[in-house]
């Protein structure tokens, strides 16, 4: 039921703001300092971010057109606050590849994950793909179904095939940055960089 008044929420402030799927709802995030990379955000499209559990959702969303909402909040967060890409990226990529897309929800959705929406989540909550695998992919099945090239990882670095020891990786049959991809960008500094961000934001507001 709950889903259903997020639902109703969405089309309501679509009805009230008819440029949701353009606009910032929030007028503070024209502020907002956005990178401009094709390469990063094909990568995204493409399941090549190096970031396992992103990688798989972004893969899923392709050879299906569906995601599970846990994984498209997460894929989102990463577009949006690791990779500093414009939302309505994510949101024209999202509406030309979900077979459940909806104007409203879709526009709503990437603008509560962006910060710029109304009751968004708060732009400094940054998801840490690492942590949310092993919240809700403990035992790798979902990044295994979805990136085969790394199913024989342990599930210790199946979130992190990057920290593994050289003879781990050789086991596995995998050489980074050639059977899968090295992460395009550091978490550590890629959250620096979102809150540095996050403060011009807050300056203009």
């Amino acid at each position: 039921m709950s889903e259903v008044g997020w639902r109703e929420f969405a089309h309501h402030i679509l009805y009230h703001f008819p440029k949701l799927p353009d606009d910032n709802w929030r007028d503070a995030f024209d502020a907002y300092p956005w990178r401009n990379s094709k390469s990063d955000l094909k990568a995204w499209q493409r399941g090549r971010t190096g970031y396992p559990l992103v990688d798989a959702g972004m893969r899923e969303l392709w050879a299906t057109g569906f995601m599970h909402n846990r994984v498209r909040m997460i894929t989102a967060s990463f577009l949006i606050k690791h990779l500093r890409l414009d939302w309505r990226d994510g949101e024209t990529w999202f509406w030309d590849t979900l077979v459940d897309a909806d104007l409203a929800n879709n526009a709503f959705g990437w603008q509560w994950v962006a910060g710029s929406g109304a009751d968004a989540s708060p732009y400094f909550r940054i998801f840490n793909p690492m942590a949310q695998g092993e919240k809700f992919d403990p035992n790798g099945a979902y990044v295994r179904r979805w990136c085969p090239e790394l199913s024989k990882l342990p599930d210790k670095f199946i979130h992190a095939p990057w920290k593994a020891d050289a003879h781990v990786l050789k086991d596995a049959g995998i050489v980074l940055g050639k059977d899968y991809p090295k992460p395009i960008v550091d978490h550590d500094e890629a959250r620096k960089a979102a809150l540095e961000g996050y403060k011009k934001v807050k300056k203009s507001g």
